[in-house]
């Protein structure tokens, strides 16, 4: 699997999840390295993924675990490559459907290599994985984007990362300095407010704890749903009632809560009179009352509506299914959020560079001896007890959602992009 790091460090760890499985997952062996071309590696940079010491792990059913500290690069230019063994696929594997990136299978067990002609056949979806941690050489906060298909990104193109969280990441990146924040997408397709499903996962309040609470480094929320339970016939008070749920349960949990508006839609049962009637009464709410539940509330509506039809998408804002978001609507999202009202992270005010030495090696370069990319440089705080003399760890985003059943060959490996 690839995922691009939001953050830059020398040390990673890498979360497994067999959350839905029915029964043990059983992992041989697993790595991490530098992403290279296609399914390739970059030459030098894979190490061996422990877990407790050991190569392999026995995951039960409906559990995760956590991989020792594996000493692999990460830097947001790079992505990182994991590959996971397993000598079979469960019947159920869990994993994140709609990932936006193209991944492959082997169908034996292979040891990976720069090209990455073993990994030949393709699939769509995140497997195996749930995330990727970052032990950063000076605290960035996160902040976590729930939601549905909008914040799954749907509607822009595979391996663009043009969700509208990427979108957001680059301005938190370019802004620099306290205003840099990881951003973590934990979006679902198919996701509602107030209930979950197979199809769909489970509602933003239960998948609160996993989600949020315990995503190391999260500050901040945005929560971007209620298409879906508008085109599932639920009333406007209700609707209401279930954004101030999730929002009060965030901040009695120490996060600082940002609400969002609903984008409009003509589609199908998200676009009839009743839905733009419901969609137009929870927005009102949200801008009039939002602020009684959260630290502060974003227009998204308003950023991709067309002008003279506000109830439809602007045309240079839709996919073309008039639901979903083009590149240019979920910039324009992304655009809405008044990033320095976020947390942002403090320990960065002095916006020096932070990076890894990396060998020739890692950094792609053929020559020998080190490359030019400077040490990591650890922000030194005025107080002797300040927490930003300390490493941090970030997490970084790739989410397990939901089950799928699926019919695998015996010992098929896993890895995106």
């Amino acid at each position: 699997m690839i995922i691009r790091p939001q953050v830059t460090g020398a040390q990673v760890r890498v979360r497994l999840s067999n959350a839905y499985g029915t029964t043990p997952l059983h992992v041989d062996a697993a790595s991490a390295a530098r992403a290279g071309t296609g399914a390739g590696l970059m030459p030098g940079t894979e190490r061996p993924v422990t877990f407790n010491g050991l190569p392999g792990a026995v995951i039960p059913a409906g559990g995760e675990v956590v991989s020792d500290a594996v000493p692999v690069v990460a830097d947001t230019a790079t992505p990182l490559a994991v590959t996971v063994e397993v000598p079979q696929m469960p019947p159920v594997v869990s994993e994140h459907p709609v990932a936006l990136q193209t991944s492959w299978l082997a169908p034996r067990a292979v040891l990976p290599t720069a090209d990455g002609r073993a990994f030949e056949v393709p699939l769509t979806s995140w497997l195996l994985v749930s995330g990727v941690e970052v032990l950063a050489p000076r605290p960035v906060h996160a902040v976590v984007a729930i939601g549905d298909s909008i914040t799954d990104g749907v509607g822009s193109a595979p391996d663009a990362e043009a969700r509208w969280t990427d979108a957001l990441a680059a301005r938190l990146t370019a802004a620099g300095g306290t205003t840099t924040m990881a951003v973590l997408n934990a979006g679902i397709s198919r996701n509602e407010l107030l209930a979950g499903s197979a199809a769909g996962g489970a509602a933003p309040e239960s998948r609160f704890e996993h989600d949020v609470a315990e995503a190391v480094g999260a500050t901040d929320v945005v929560l971007n749903i209620g298409t879906n339970d508008i085109a599932a016939g639920r009333d406007a008070s209700t609707i209401e009632a279930g954004i101030a749920a999730f929002a009060d349960l965030a901040r009695a949990g120490g996060k600082r809560v940002f609400l969002t508006t609903i984008t409009p839609s003509d589609a199908g049962a998200h676009g009839t009179p009743p839905a733009d009637a419901t969609r137009d009464a929870v927005n009102a709410w949200v801008l009039a009352h939002g602020r009684e539940h959260a630290a502060g509330v974003i227009d998204f509506a308003a950023a991709v509506a067309d002008q003279a039809h506000p109830e439809r998408l602007a045309h240079t804002a839709d996919a073309g299914d008039g639901l979903h978001l083009s590149a240019a609507g979920y910039r324009a999202l992304a655009a809405a959020v008044p990033v320095d009202a976020l947390t942002g992270s403090p320990c960065l005010a002095d916006n020096s560079p932070v990076r890894v030495a990396l060998s020739a090696a890692e950094s792609g370069h053929a020559t020998g001896g080190r490359s030019a990319v400077p040490e990591c440089r650890t922000h030194r705080a005025e107080s002797p007890d300040s927490p930003c003399t300390d490493a941090g760890l970030t997490v970084l985003e790739c989410w397990t959602h939901r089950a799928q059943m699926l019919d695998s060959p015996l010992g098929w490996g896993c890895r995106s992009r």
